[in-house]
């Protein structure tokens, strides 16, 4: 059997003197999609920062082979791991188009544009206002965006944080329905954390529980959701 895309190991991180993380183990598989489910506060949003590079951590974090415990945010990104933010992220004095640039901004190959126009077609609210400042599109455009340039690095694994947050559900719907077809159809692994259980759920193929920076409970999504007792719990249906 082949060794995780992505294999975080006693991961602690916190802010300042402030401890969040008490010890992180998850895995990541090729071509898989991972959800992280837990309580406002109960650290998803710090794993997230932790595993791309964005703050301070302890502990091991391997991918695709290599260890980069210690490597920066931008070296991280070439290894072939991205990170859609919470609260979308974007560049908003920028263009939609100079934004899908900017994502692509690790790269030293020549097919760029040919990337930007893949995205354009994917999502065609995009393409539709590349002229346009990030900062003036709606939330849901935002998003879009947000997914689009990290893309735009050619990822192996995205690290999606609460992409609906604050989304109407059409736009929800839209934009898993897009990661879902990148995961089936590109093998594109995805770790998920989404305030929206139901939808999550039937996206993933394992969950993590985390409850104040520790893991507390994991296994397949069928299996957690025929759980009655973590089903109420976690899930809230």
């Amino acid at each position: 059997m082949s060794a995780p895309l992505l294999q975080v190991a006693q991961l602690t991180a916190g802010y300042g003197p402030l401890s969040v993380l008490e010890g992180i183990d998850l895995e990541v598989n090729e071509a898989e999609v991972v959800v992280m489910l837990g309580a406002n506060g109960a650290g998803k949003t710090t794993t997230m920062r932790a595993i791309s590079g964005a703050i301070a951590r302890g502990g091991t974090v391997q991918f695709a082979g290599h260890d980069i415990t210690r490597s920066t945010p931008d070296s991280i990104v070439r290894h072939g791991l991205a990170q859609v933010p919470q609260g979308r992220g974007t560049f908003p004095e920028l263009s939609v188009a100079d934004n899908l640039r900017a994502g692509a901004i690790t790269r030293r190959d020549k097919e760029v544009s040919a990337d930007i126009a893949k995205w354009f077609e994917v999502f065609p609210r995009l393409a539709e206002r590349s002229d346009q400042r990030a900062g003036s599109l709606s939330g849901g455009e935002q998003q879009m965006l947000a997914i689009a340039r990290a893309l735009m690095s050619r990822p192996k694994l995205l690290l999606c944080d609460e992409p609906s947050l604050g989304l109407a559900p059409l736009i929800t719907q839209e934009l898993f329905e897009v990661l879902g077809r990148l995961n089936r159809e590109e093998g594109l692994a995805v770790l998920l954390v989404e305030q929206n259980a139901n939808l999550a759920m039937h996206m993933a193929s394992r969950v993590y529980l985390l409850e104040t920076g520790r893991i507390v409970a994991s296994g397949t999504a069928e299996a957690l959701s025929a759980d009655d007792s973590i089903r109420k719990a976690y899930l809230g249906f």
